[in-house]
């Protein structure tokens, strides 16, 4: 009998620490079956930091590095430069990459350094209490919001769209957004995931793949119920699909 599903190679088979409905185990695993695919785990390298993304590596069978909040990319430039023929990987949330570490994503996009950021954005801070994030869409509730989002009154400022922001700049070749909400957004996602870390390997420039995922804990939904949330509040302002692509043979 031929096998055509099975666990990858490159994600332990443990049990998981995320909440129930949580999108880091399907992006886990999406990140393991490409790099499987693709024959790369014995040089592979995730730079996780603070945040549910702190978890990672009891998760993925290849090597990592934990930085400080925010200075992920920092981190992925240096491992990045000293080992070229890495495929190395900046595992961050939207707190941690659009919030206290903006500079460093931002100078290292705008450098084309040759790593590929897969950033998960579920709209809020999740490990630490369910603050407000600068995902956060507009009237949705947090712990620092309870009254929901309130960019004018409450001098809250607006939701930040991270792949628009980064496809100003010169250095980054390939940006594209996906979501783990249903199954086919989560076979798209994977192919995006696949053609940055392709680009990558073949030393084209920044790339990132942002992907929505649900955080019911810290919505205060039920699993299901978040998932409704995010199709119909999320991918409305997070447009899916490539924003920039500008890799070699790419469509002009």
């Amino acid at each position: 009998m031929e096998l055509v599903y099975g666990h990858p190679k490159s994600l332990k088979p443990i049990q998981t620490k995320y909440c129930p409905g949580c999108g880091h185990g399907t992006i886990h695993r999406l990140i393991c079956e490409v790099i499987d695919e693709l024959g790369v785990q014995e040089r592979s390298i995730i730079t996780n930091p603070v945040g549910c993304s702190i978890w990672a590596d009891l998760y993925f069978d290849f090597d990592s590095v934990q930085p400080p909040h925010g200075r992920t990319p920092a981190a992925a430039t240096g491992v990045k430069r000293m080992l070229p023929d890495h495929l190395v990987i900046c595992y961050q949330g939207d707190g941690d990459l659009a919030a206290i570490g903006t500079a460093e994503i931002i100078h290292a996009a705008n450098r084309g350094e040759k790593f590929t950021t897969i950033f998960v954005n579920n709209a809020i801070y999740g490990m630490t209490g369910g603050q407000m994030a600068p995902t956060t869409l507009i009237g949705q509730k947090a712990t620092t919001a309870p009254y929901g989002r309130d960019p004018v009154e409450a001098g809250m400022g607006y939701p930040m769209q991270v792949c628009e922001i980064l496809a100003t700049l010169g250095g980054t070749r390939y940006l594209a957004r996906g979501s783990v909400d249903t199954p086919a957004n989560v076979r798209k996602t994977k192919q995006y995931i696949k053609k940055a870390f392709e680009a990558q390997l073949r030393g084209e420039g920044f790339t990132m793949v942002e992907i929505l995922s649900p955080c019911p804990t810290n919505w205060g939904m039920e699993p299901c119920e978040s998932q409704d949330w995010l199709k119909d509040n999320m991918i409305p302002f997070y447009k899916l699909g490539e924003v920039k692509n500008t890799l070699e043979g790419a469509d002009k």
